[in-house]
Parts: structure tokens; sequence; C-alpha cells
């Protein structure tokens, strides 16, 4: 059964890049193109992986990370913040707010297979 990975972006072109690539390495992709939608997927869909924006109409990646945290849900995915930020303290910023990973936009598609499968504890399958 294919890992589900939610893909949480308002963007549709890095969401279309990134879903391609993904299914491409046999997993499954769910869509939200805004926080408030990532959080009501990853409750209904229970994700392996969610990939979360941080900049975002609705709801940001910093509010939807601390609804996620808060579920009652136990073993939640990781969540691996997507962003532009590279300024130094963003990533401790972003590693604080409860994000397992940073990842930065513009995303390298050669790498982002190998970090999937580390993040699920998959490293050396594949």
């Amino acid at each position: 059964m294919a890992r589900k990975i939610l893909l949480v972006e308002d963007n549709e072109l890095n969401r279309i890049l990134l879903r391609d690539v993904l299914e491409y390495y046999g997993y499954e992709v769910i869509e939200a193109a805004n926080g408030a939608e990532g959080v009501e997927r990853a409750r209904k869909h229970s994700p392996d992986l969610i990939f979360l924006d941080i900049q975002m109409p609705v709801m940001d990646g910093f509010a939807a990370v601390g609804v996620l945290r808060n579920e009652p849900t136990p073993g939640l995915a990781k969540i691996i913040a997507l962003t532009s930020f590279a300024m130094r303290g963003d990533r401790e910023r972003i590693m604080a707010a409860g994000f397992d990973g940073y990842l930065t936009k513009p995303i390298d598609t050669r790498e982002l297979p190998r970090m999937v499968r580390e993040w699920l504890g998959e490293e050396g399958k594949g």
C-alpha cells in the first residue's frame, strides 16, 4: 500500500511539480490549497507525511502546524515546512513551531525522493 503524503501549498504550479515527482516514486498524494483545507484533509486521510507551506491564505503554516500538533491523534505524521524563508534564524523559528523538517523553495526535485524516504524512515529502500 502506498504511503500517503499531504501536500498543502497555495501555489498550483508548486503543487503540480511536487505531486508529479512524489507520484512517480509511488506515493499517494493528497492536496490542499490552504492551511484550513490541509488540517481537514490531515484529519480525514491520516497521511504519513505532510508538506506544509508557511505562507498561505486562510490559515498559514504556523497556525496549521499548531492545530495539527494539538490533535489528540497519536502517531501524527511528520510535518515538513515548505518555505522561501532562508534568513538566519528562520530554520530555528520554524522548527520551534513544531515542524519536523524544513525544505526551502525552489525545491531540488532530484533530492526530494531521498529526503522523503529519510523522513518516512525508509532510507536505504529503493
